[in-house]
């Protein structure tokens, strides 16, 4: 008998060696510089919605990462509703970058995706070697998913066109980072080969 169930019950597909990380873009941005996050993030999501559609093409799984805004009690439909029917200044970012049925997604308490949360249960099964990080915001929460992504030995794509900051600068310096520090590949979204 094996130690381990190599399908998670059914839940996931097939082996797939790169996996699409979008990151906190269901997002109200009801907060300090919210505004001039948005500014930024509208260019950002038209990006990714192209690199999404590529990907989905491929098989490549997307998985949405996102805060949840330290409300223990929250889930990510109840997060999408809030986003599309409140009126909240995230709500454009949020109908551009809607999920689909068949995404996934992972709740984070704190600013990486992989702090107390399922993602590295996720890309386990899937067999994940390269994550294509994308979303909000490049000098924080990409940041600091980026890092443990590094730490855990995954190959990292973080297309420059794909993260924003609310200031453009701060973008600019985050992928200097981790274009050194992590050795991330961050060219734009049009060039990356993630494979079919």
């Amino acid at each position: 008998m094996p130690a381990k169930n190599e399908d998670l019950h059914g839940n996931v597909p097939d082996k797939a060696e790169v996996a699409l990380i979008l990151i906190d873009v269901i997002n109200d941005l009801e907060f300090e510089r919210g505004e001039e996050v948005l500014r930024q993030a509208l260019p950002m999501a038209e990006k990714i919605k192209v690199l999404k559609r590529r990907v989905k093409e491929a098989s490549v799984p997307v998985v949405y990462v996102n805060d949840n805004f330290g409300k223990w009690q929250s889930d990510f439909s109840k997060l999408l509703k809030h986003c599309l029917e409140d009126g909240v200044c995230g709500q454009p970012l949020a109908e551009l970058l809607r999920p689909e049925p068949d995404d996934y997604f992972v709740l984070k308490p704190k600013h990486s995706g992989f702090f107390s949360t399922t993602l590295d249960i996720l890309l386990g099964y899937l067999q994940v070697k390269t994550l294509i990080m994308t979303g909000l915001t490049a000098d924080i929460c990409v940041l600091f998913t980026a890092s443990d992504a590094y730490m855990r030995d995954f190959h990292l794509a973080i297309p420059a066109d794909c993260v924003a900051s609310a200031d453009p600068e701060e973008t600019k310096h985050a992928l200097e980072h981790m274009r050194r520090v992590l050795k991330a590949d961050t060219k734009p979204s049009t060039e990356i080969d993630f494979g079919s």
